[in-house]
């Protein structure tokens, strides 16, 4: 059978899969596909569906679309601005430094700051500003940065 050329999408997910500490057996059953055509896929030898690869990014723990990007379903530049952040889930997801845990916990961490930054793109307002002590107040003051030592300031009580 002649190897079909679908980007890097078998050597991707046989990284995730060695990645996630899985065997080709374990990730077949939990993505509930066949063990040879897992492996057909990761030689390269087939192209999944989108179904397919949607359940081998639920078993593996990582976003379809970053899959999608790699069969070359989804354009890894929509001008919807959704891929913007598969470079970084794939950097985290790939990097094999950390553990499976602590690559969750990142990318819930940087898709919080991504949801928060687009609300602020929309008209929300960045906390920055609020929590900046040397920040001029309303009344023509400024707060606790004045300048001077913590010492140096005087208690009014």
């Amino acid at each position: 059978m002649a190897s079909i050329h679908v980007g890097n999408l078998g050597e991707f997910l046989r990284e995730q899969r060695r990645s996630a500490r899985l065997s080709l057996r374990q990730l077949a059953d939990a993505a509930g596909v066949s063990n040879p055509y897992l492996s057909q896929i990761e030689r390269g030898l087939r192209k999944p569906s989108a179904e397919i690869l949607q359940q081998l990014a639920k078993a593996l723990r990582i976003s379809a679309e970053t899959l999608y990007v790699q069969a070359g379903i989804l354009d890894e530049r929509r001008a919807d601005g959704v891929a913007d952040g598969l470079a970084v889930h794939s950097a985290i997801l790939t990097d094999p430094a950390i553990s499976e845990r602590q690559k969750q916990v990142l990318l819930q961490i940087y898709d919080s700051f991504r949801k928060e930054n687009a609300r602020d793109d929309t008209g929300g307002h960045a906390e920055e500003d609020q929590t900046n002590g040397d920040a001029p107040r309303p009344d023509g003051g400024r707060g606790e940065g004045d300048g001077k030592p913590a010492s140096d300031r005087r208690r009014t009580t």
